[in-house]
């Protein structure tokens, strides 16, 4: 479908994702997220044209390499603010993880393109949580660094939307569940109470997105005939997905929808 083809995008959901994904500024996205209507009328069979300038990013922060990337002492409000900037990061590319989905790739049920419309959308309300108490704090989004480590693996999937569901919300979000308790402590003994309320939404909405990966990876796997172990496995040499490291939440993981043999694996080989 060329653009001169396309109906206006407040007419299809699949279009309307378009216009948030495509905003550079971080604040305007998640507003513009939060304002999609998840009830608009799509077409899941049409393959839209790739827009080009996707996703749009602020100019800050500056993308650096995630082993440049220096912790500071959380008992200095720089150093708190260094590690709630790196989990806005996360976030903001969670926002674009779930859009890019709807619009790239066509021929899933109309509920798969309604979930990650809502997973946004509650991606969009976490990274505004986060950034809103960085300004509480004195500081803002872009302020600091960051890495593209999410994005680079949205890329090597881009083809695929069996790799995409299999390696974003199952392996890279499916990390945040892990860490999500240790970060919140520390943030607490620190003595930002703010941040571990936070912290405990945005855990608990998470094991939602992740069961979601979880349920239509198993969607796609059973429509090719692939058994959804092995083939997890695979796509992770595939596509050098990262190695995962304990500790592991395996209670978030269980309620997301991990099944037991997966979750031994992980335990045995840390993916």
């Amino acid at each position: 479908m060329s653009r001169a083809e396309m109906p206006p995008l407040e007419t299809d959901l699949r279009l309307a994702v378009l216009r948030p994904l495509l905003e550079k500024n971080a604040v305007n996205k998640a507003e513009l997220t939060l304002a999609l209507s998840v009830d608009l009328p799509l077409d899941a069979q049409v393959q839209i044209a790739d827009p080009g300038g996707v996703p749009g990013r602020p100019a800050q922060p500056v993308l650096v390499s995630h082993t440049s990337l220096k912790a500071k002492p959380l008992n200095t409000p720089e150093g708190r603010a260094l590690l709630l900037h790196a989990i806005a990061h996360i976030e903001l590319n969670a926002i674009d993880l779930a859009l890019d989905v709807v619009w790239r790739f066509c021929g899933m049920p109309e509920a798969f393109y309604r979930d990650w419309v809502r997973i946004a959308k509650e991606e969009a309300k976490h990274f505004l949580l986060i950034q809103k108490h960085l300004v509480s704090m004195g500081f803002d989004y872009g302020q600091f660094p960051a890495h593209n480590s999410l994005w680079d693996m949205a890329e090597r999937t881009k083809g695929d939307i069996l790799a995409r569901i299999g390696l974003v919300p199952r392996t890279m979000e499916a990390r945040g569940l892990d860490a999500s308790p240790g970060v919140k402590n520390k943030l607490v003994s620190a003595g930002d109470m703010a941040a571990g309320r936070i912290l405990d939404i945005i855990l608990e909405e998470e094991i939602g997105h992740v069961a979601a990966g979880n349920r239509w990876y198993r969607h796609v796997c059973q429509a090719r005939g692939l058994d959804p172990v092995a083939t997890y496995r695979e796509l992770i040499q595939t596509y050098d997905a990262p190695k995962l490291k304990s500790p592991y939440n395996l209670e978030a993981r269980r309620l997301a929808g991990f099944e037991e043999e997966e979750l031994n694996y992980l335990a045995a080989n840390g993916l």
